[in-house]
């Protein structure tokens, strides 16, 4: 089941007895199982029917005399557990997925993995129709762009290809992070303004217009030494804002796409956009780059950038300044 769907289910008051939420994305665990919360059980129904536990507290045995609770004043009880993933002897839980509660709404929050697909519990689940599971999955880059489009277009925006790159390349794939300042920017436009640029991220977001990651990245492709220089300057002032790591990030992912538009027979606009997995509006960095770095130089970039992201965690490195290694890394890629 899709996250809208399962979302717009639970709005409608139309409940499962019991939801396994797994997978490496807490996001939308989170945001299903508040809307459970929120829409489960009114207010004053809360004080004998709502129970939230912690996996790593949480004794199985007692998490199903609990389940097997009848509600209180209420057509329903709900209890959520966070953190599921740290229930000890959690196939315990099978006797009880064989049989839920009818009038019980079981949540368990399992983050940042799955669950194992060949345990006990996993069958039964399997089994029982009646239970919802949902697969967290991470966004990949590729994605992200088009979920920020989405997000911003149920709530009456827009946001310009170079905008939504800036946001994303800042705050990395973290939906949370993402989410709170798409969130900041929508408060940010105020009524009347439905179109989001690159101008408002960097008055609201906190990111440097002309010195962020996606600026140095253009400095690159189009072999702007001085400018590259200065945004380096200006990074090295600012470590904890621009720690190498995230940088060598986003310049991998520039040219690794690179290395594989060199090696595109079709180099036609929507076939480059189809291929890389990247907005139409981008392809012009990928011909300017092909002009500037042959293939044999990106795959050496490539070693570039990984040779310093390890020396950026302590790898070889004894005591280079964060701005010196930029400025060496940067040096080796335009040189």
């Amino acid at each position: 089941m899709k996250f809208e769907e399962l979302i717009n289910k639970i709005k409608n008051e139309d409940f499962a007895p019991m939801y396994l939420l797994h997978g490496e994305e807490p996001f939308f665990i989170d945001k299903i199982s508040e809307t459970i919360q929120k829409h489960a059980l009114k207010e004053e129904e809360k004080a004998f029917n709502e129970t939230v536990v912690y996996g790593k507290d949480t004794d199985v045995v007692n998490l199903i005399h609990t389940a097997r609770r009848f509600p209180m004043g209420s057509p329903r009880q709900v209890i959520i557990v966070r953190e599921a993933q740290h229930l000890d002897k959690i196939d315990t839980l099978e006797s009880y997925v064989k049989a839920p509660l009818s009038s019980t709404v079981l949540v368990l929050n399992y983050k940042y993995k799955k669950l194992d697909g060949r345990s006990k519990l996993a069958a039964a689940i399997k089994k029982n129709k009646s239970i919802v599971v949902f697969e967290s999955a991470k966004l990949y880059d590729n994605q992200m762009g088009q979920w920020v489009n989405s997000y911003l277009k149920e709530r009456g925006l827009t946001i310009e290809p170079k905008a939504s790159v800036m946001l994303i390349e800042f705050l990395g794939l973290e939906l949370e992070k993402v989410v709170q300042a798409a969130d900041k920017l929508i408060v940010a436009m105020g009524p009347g303004n439905t179109h989001i640029t690159s101008d408002h991220v960097a008055k609201n977001i906190g990111i440097s217009k002309e010195y962020n990651p996606f600026e140095l990245q253009k400095a690159i492709i189009s072999k702007d030494v001085s400018r590259a220089n200065r945004i380096i300057k200006a990074f090295g002032a600012n470590p904890k804002d621009y720690p190498v790591p995230a940088i060598t990030a986003i310049l991998f992912n520039y040219f690794q796409k690179l290395l594989a538009y060199h090696y595109l027979k079709d180099k036609s606009k929507q076939v480059v956009a189809s291929e890389l997995k990247i907005n139409p509006f981008f392809v012009t960095d990928y011909q300017n780059g092909a002009r500037n770095y042959s293939g044999v130089k990106v795959a050496q970039i490539i070693s570039i950038l990984r040779e310093y992201d390890m020396k950026s965690k302590g790898f070889g490195n004894t005591n280079t300044s964060h701005e010196d290694l930029l400025k060496e890394m940067i040096y080796k890629i335009l040189h």
